[in-house]
């Protein structure tokens, strides 16, 4: 015991005498080495930081750390340092690594490794110490939007180092919103991001996300979930029947209406017109036996809530009672305007038509070949009319007619 410690008294003697000899023979000033190698150091307050101090190519000579005071903190092994946060990691010819535990913002600033050459060599670690900032506070200016209002939002991370920054999220989409950055009285930072969107129906529900980031912290946000009430969506559908609406039959529509809040009043109207006396109305349901073209016309049906007022259309058209082939079905939804089918009368009257012009056709066609066929036989007979007797009308029909051009024979 009494040889240990007279082996550490004589090393801190030695230490100091060392330490006086530098001071003494300091007149040259320390230069930066590129043979001594260290790292600047980002760590979080509370946590530990480690600090190494390398050598490249060491000639034996010491090397020791020193605090921003630029206070020994090793000296080679040793640690004047009466602070027992600092400890020794690894001590070699080639490392001097020490480390600090329970890192607070005072330990902050730039530590020297030394190493004691002709003149003395220096390389700087600076620390940083981090200091995230609280838990987010998300605030919004409304508790209860309606759609198509524009609604604001706050959120503040508070003394952090360094400053936050903040992200909006709506959903699955980034929003852009407004920091403001303040400095505090113990330095440190609070960063206030202001957000101002417009509220659809789609974002019920939705929630919005303030996600801050600092290099302490990871995945650290607020969230808010939005109420958005919007007005009345209105769909009338047609229970009875499924095709096309005839005579004699009845009709059963049903409106369905959702909005927030849920619509309290549904109404059936006709649009220019009333409704048939003998329809039922009940709640949602609009139902009208034995139809017949009067009732023909547009139905509407009117939901309404606090927010607002919507309808939706149903255009009625009213067939004549089924033939044996049926056509096509049709939906009378609104916009679709009258029937689409072809009416079989006008079919027949466009062929009875047609049969009666091509009628007409042959007639005038027989009479006009019939005329230039009795005028050929007529011109065959010509010059028969005029002659004195039967024997000359027969020479006469066969041309035997005095001609301009015939031959004459004259007797001397």
């Amino acid at each position: 015991m009494a040889n240990t410690g007279s082996g550490s008294l004589a090393t801190i003697l030695f230490l100091f005498m060392f330490q006086a000899a530098l001071r003494k023979g300091a007149a040259q000033e320390p230069v930066v080495s590129q043979n001594l190698v260290t790292d600047n150091v980002s760590v979080v307050e509370g946590e530990m930081a480690i600090i190494s101090c390398r050598v490249k190519n060491n000639d034996d000579s010491v090397i020791q750390l020193l605090n921003p005071n630029r206070q020994t903190i090793y000296f080679r092994d040793m640690r004047p340092l009466k602070d027992a946060r600092f400890q020794l990691v690894n001590f070699s010819d080639n490392e001097l690594r020490v480390s600090l535990s329970n890192v607070s913002l005072s330990d902050e600033g730039r530590y020297v490794c030394q190493l004691y050459t002709d003149p003395p060599q220096e390389a700087y670690a600076d620390i940083t110490v981090l200091i995230p900032p609280g838990n987010p506070i998300i605030e919004a200016r409304d508790e209860v939007l309606s759609e198509g209002n524009e609604t604001e939002m706050t959120c503040t991370a508070m003394s952090s180092k360094p400053a936050a920054t903040i992200r909006w999220m709506k959903g699955d989409k980034e929003l852009p919103g407004k920091p403001k950055v303040e400095l505090t009285y113990d330095k440190m930072y609070t960063v206030t991001s202001r957000l101002t969107f417009t509220v659809s129906k789609e974002d019920d529900g939705v929630a919005v996300a303030c996600i801050v980031d600092h290099p302490a912290v990871k995945d650290y946000q607020a969230q808010k979930y939005l109420e958005v009430q919007y007005k009345p969506e209105v769909k009338i559908v047609v229970e009875f029947p499924q095709g096309l609406t005839r005579e004699g039959e009845n009709l059963e529509l049903t409106c369905q209406a959702k909005g927030k809040p849920q619509p309290q009043r549904v109404n059936w109207v006709k649009v220019d017109d009333d409704v048939p006396s003998h329809a039922v109305i009940t709640g949602g349901d609009l139902y009208i036996e034995n139809l017949n073209k009067s009732y023909n016309g547009t139905y509407r049906c009117v939901a309404s809530n606090a927010v607002g007022e919507s309808f939706d259309d149903y255009i009625l058209y009213v067939y004549d009672t089924a033939p044996s082939t049926e056509p096509a079905a049709h939906d009378s939804r609104a916009g679709e305007g009258a029937p689409r089918t072809v009416d079989h009368a006008v079919i027949g009257g466009v062929v009875a038509v047609v049969v009666f012009a091509m009628l007409c056709l042959l007639i005038v066609l027989g009479r006009y070949f019939a005329r230039h066929k009795g005028t050929y036989f007529t011109h065959e007979a010509k010059g028969a009319d005029d002659a004195a007797d039967a024997d000359t009308a027969i020479i006469n029909a066969e041309g035997g007619h005095t001609n301009s051009d015939e031959k004459k024979e004259y007797y001397i």
